[in-house]
């Protein structure tokens, strides 16, 4: 699958063009790049089927776009990256990762000081030798090198996101083989982890070596670590380590369960194991050398006298202590965590309109075979956000003259005519009145700009927001992006009081690169009584299924479905959203 590589060469072809102020170029590969991202086929297959033409069949793949891929498909490389890698050679891949450290800043890093990599960045900064150059003030540099670490420690592992769609094809295939009883993808990609280290993959099966033949021959097989008759290491094109095991019947949910973990839950439920006498390890539950259960997870648990616990919650925060709460008949006991299906709409998505690559109508269309019953096209309005096309006052009403045709056309799914809209640094509406506001059927408050206020301002930026009554939704609350930039500085048990107090609605922002809130802070608005929203933020429509990464990252903060606004009919959504303001 070549996606990978085109998605990096095409990424940096956009860092050069930026480089070098070239307009549009930068914005069309970024372009292309989301919509391969969210691809599940591979490009090759694709052009082998039907030539250039399929590939600018594609939204957001035009005529040069399509030259390129054949160009790489025909000869493993695209001229115009080695041209501009040549003029400028150094590790875009790694350098532009780190937060603040724009495409001139590296152009400038290396045409003065010949800085390549992040090994020679880090040495430059420490040296002093940066601080006369322009736009690297001490701030800047006490930033880059705050990056630098965060860009390091994520290192290795890969965005559920992007590593999802080939982990499920690769279990689906394993899957169906007649040799195969049984397979289940285990470990934290199982707990849906936002990042993903390696892959851990159980499987019945009488005929195992049959089972590690094809596993280690599969095309995503960038190199065979180690194949034996139960167990198979193998190195995946994607950067991915991937174990396969052949396990027993009688063992496959003891297996199932030690190798899902974490490791700390792992140990806390053996230690309980030995508290009655017990073992418990990946092979079964034993008393003395007689194994008393071992089939199923839920065989395994009961044995040991502990309820099933949901995969995303096995973390060793608090679940051990709520379940033997809940045993004892005590309050506070395990969540009811709210259910992928019982998300009915999407509240957060971009059209044409801005920046998304698909019509009102195409992102509507491709919600309903979903089974979305309605959602939010979000397009963005901003004064100061023009590199996303946003709309004006006027532009939104020619927007809204579409919705309403878009909605009477279509049957079984209703949009909301929606907005995510730019807060200043003092937390005021960028670009659109409030008396534009109050039209909306739901609205977005998002921090764009001027991400590294202090800790203090920020919070009450954020709000300040929040006591608008136009605005409904806090977008990506944190600001943070996974691997490249760190959470905005922000007081949030003071931004779960003030939601409370408020009524705001605090976004579970479910793109891969995003998942904002993060798993904690989840914990903490249920805590509150804080309501959540889950979008997927969505810029194709390959991205509406990012909505069951959201629904992960509830489940990781014990969310219930009273605590997710979306669980709700459009009815009573439309109601709710009233009331609210």
């Amino acid at each position: 699958m070549i996606n990978s590589k085109i998605i990096k060469i095409f990424s940096e072809i956009s860092e050069y063009y930026a480089m070098d102020d070239v307009p549009f170029k930068p914005q069309a590969y970024e372009k292309a790049v989301r919509v391969i991202e969210s691809m599940e086929e591979d490009l090759e297959v694709i052009y082998k089927a039907g030539g250039q033409k399929a590939l600018t069949d594609m939204p957001g793949i035009g005529r040069g776009m399509a030259e390129k891929i054949e160009e790489f498909i025909k000869t493993g490389r695209v001229k115009e990256h080695e041209r501009l890698k040549k003029k400028c050679p150094v590790d875009l891949e790694h350098l532009t990762a780190v937060e603040g450290l724009g495409p001139k800043m590296i152009k400038t890093l290396y045409q003065r000081l010949h800085v390549k990599t992040l090994a020679d960045l880090e040495k430059v900064i420490k040296a002093g030798k940066i601080g006369k150059l322009p736009r690297f003030g001490s701030k800047v540099q006490e930033n880059i090198l705050r990056g630098i670490k965060f860009v390091k420690g994520g290192q290795g592992r890969i965005l559920l996101g992007h590593a999802l769609p080939l982990v499920r094809k690769i279990e689906k295939r394993l899957a169906e083989l007649k040799e195969t009883e049984k397979v289940v993808v285990a470990g934290s990609i199982r707990r849906m982890k936002e990042t993903i280290g390696d892959l851990d993959i159980l499987a019945i099966s009488s005929e195992p070596k049959r089972v590690m033949d094809f596993f280690c021959a599969m095309p995503e097989v960038e190199k065979i670590l180690a194949q034996g008759e139960t167990r198979s290491s193998v190195h995946l094109h994607n950067g991915l380590a991937a174990d396969l095991r052949v396990v027993s019947q009688e063992s496959f949910g003891s297996a199932l369960q030690y190798f899902t973990g974490n490791k700390d839950h792992n140990i806390r439920t053996r230690k309980i194991a030995q508290g009655k006498n017990l073992k418990l390890n990946e092979y079964g539950v034993w008393r003395g050398k007689k194994q008393i259960a071992g089939r199923t997870e839920e065989e395994v648990y009961q044995a040991i006298g502990l309820p099933y616990f949901e995969p995303e919650i096995r973390e060793d925060r608090g679940e051990i202590e709520a379940a033997l709460r809940q045993a004892q008949g005590k309050p506070s006991g395990l969540p009811k965590l709210v259910k992928y299906e019982d998300l009915k709409g999407d509240l957060q998505m971009h059209s044409t309109w801005s920046d998304g690559a698909y019509t009102i109508k195409e992102m509507a269309e491709a919600a309903k075979k979903l089974g979305r019953q309605y959602i939010a096209i979000t397009d963005h309005g901003s004064a100061k956000l023009r590199i996303a096309n946003a709309l004006d006052e006027k532009r939104f009403l020619k927007q809204w003259q579409e919705i309403d045709k878009v909605n009477k056309s279509l049957s079984g799914i209703k949009i909301l005519k929606g907005v995510e809209v730019d807060i200043d640094d003092k937390g005021r509406p960028d670009g659109l009145s409030d008396a534009f506001l109050v039209k909306f059927d739901i609205v977005l408050a998002s921090v764009h700009f001027k991400m590294r206020m202090p800790k203090a301002e920020m919070t009450e930026r954020i709000i300040n927001a929040m006591k608008n009554p136009h605005l409904d939704i806090i977008a990506h609350p944190t600001g943070r992006k996974i691997q490249s930039r760190e959470e905005m500085a922000l007081d949030m048990e003071k931004i779960m009081a003030g939601a409370k107090e408020t009524g705001a609605i605090l976004e579970i922002n479910a793109y891969p690169e995003r998942l904002d809130l993060n798993d904690e802070n989840i914990r903490k608005a249920v805590a509150a009584g804080v309501k959540m929203s889950v979008g997927t933020d969505a810029h194709s429509i390959e991205h509406l299924h990012y909505l069951e990464l959201g629904v992960a990252q509830a489940r990781r903060g014990w969310a219930e479905r009273k605590d997710i606004i979306n669980t709700m009919s459009y009815p009573e959504l439309i109601k709710f959203l009233k009331n609210q303001g």
